[in-house]
């Protein structure tokens, strides 16, 4: 319980919170950035 109370009360944790947090955000666009079925679809040739 002391640490979540440093994490959201000191300057360092806030600092460190947010990072967390962006780095959470970012794995989750890159999951679904490479995840989401967006290729071309093949032409059939004539």
């Amino acid at each position: 319980m002391q640490l979540l109370k440093q994490l959201f009360t000191t300057e360092v944790g806030l600092f460190s919170a947010v990072g967390i947090g962006i780095m959470l955000c970012m794995a989750g666009f890159f999951l679904w950035l490479f995840t989401r079925d967006d290729a071309p679809k093949d032409k059939p040739h004539p």
